[in-house]
């Protein structure tokens, strides 16, 4: 008699990116017989955007989420929204983003000055809004980035919260944090820094969360997790996230895949 393995999904990674180009069909394969029953590819410009739809449409366990990533916002258009709303109409698009701020590398960091900084800023602020907008016409939600902005993001986040919910992808803040974003109604999402040696905080984090609050995602090819530090992060990775995951909340794989996966479908209601 043989036992069925708990199935997951990866519910933030990048397939459009070239660093899957050489081996895409065995990276598939691999995430299938991992249980990886669901990946979820995001775009990052319009371009990127397109490719994901077209790998959701080629491949039945793959759906797309449509975007602008806050790093290239001053390339964006100044007026993003008729482009979402023809994005958001392709059914396997489960969710608008990634969008959010990201004030890592500001452009004073590479020669910029004060002034450049405030545009960008700015930019992303705009960019934001406008698919925070298109998401509440649409009835879709948003794929949250943020980093090093957490409480802008959160301040923009307030004046749209009524009207669309989010989820905080790659979550590597504390459960101080976590209660400002499960205050909007929002969700958060892991990723292999919860398996890092340093994490101990986001493993604080995935033990504190509600069980229909939070997802798992790789954001591969980045962050691949223990054991596979090094290496080109991949959808069948999310097996090793599950297990750290599982094993800080002190559930089985059994119980963490069950939570997961129906959070997955009430958050992106287009998922099948």
């Amino acid at each position: 008699m043989t036992t069925s393995k708990p199935v997951f999904y990866d519910t933030h990674a990048h397939l459009d990116y070239p660093d899957f180009a050489a081996d895409f069909d065995l990276v598939l394969a691999r995430a299938e017989e991992s249980g990886i029953r669901r990946v979820i590819t995001i775009g990052t410009n319009l371009d990127s955007s397109r490719r994901a739809m077209a790998l959701a449409s080629q491949h039945d366990p793959i759906y797309a989420v449509a975007g602008w990533h806050p790093s290239d916002a001053l390339e964006a258009p100044l007026d993003f929204r008729p482009d979402l709303r023809t994005l958001a109409q392709n059914s396997k698009v489960v969710a608008l983003g990634e969008t959010g701020l990201d004030y890592h590398r500001l452009p004073s960091s590479r020669g910029g000055t004060e002034a450049d900084d405030a545009r960008y800023r700015q930019r992303q602020a705009d960019l934001f809004n406008q698919h925070l907008e298109v998401a509440a016409e649409t009835g879709l939600n948003c794929v949250i980035h943020q980093r090093s902005a957490f409480d802008d993001t959160i301040a923009i986040l307030k004046g749209h919260a009524s009207k669309v919910r989010g989820v905080f992808h790659c979550f590597g803040e504390s459960p101080d944090r976590l209660d400002q974003v499960l205050a909007l109604g929002f969700l958060v999402s892991f990723t292999g820094i919860v398996t890092f040696k340093n994490g101990q905080n986001i493993r604080d984090a995935a033990a504190a969360a509600p069980p229909d609050r939070f997802m798992l995602e790789t954001d591969c090819p980045y962050l691949a997790p223990v054991p596979h530090r090094g290496a080109r992060c991949e959808p069948a990775f999310v097996k090793s996230i599950a297990e750290t995951v599982a094993q800080v909340r002190q559930c089985s794989l059994e119980e963490l895949s069950a939570i997961t996966c129906r959070t997955a479908h009430a958050f992106f209601s287009r998922l099948r």
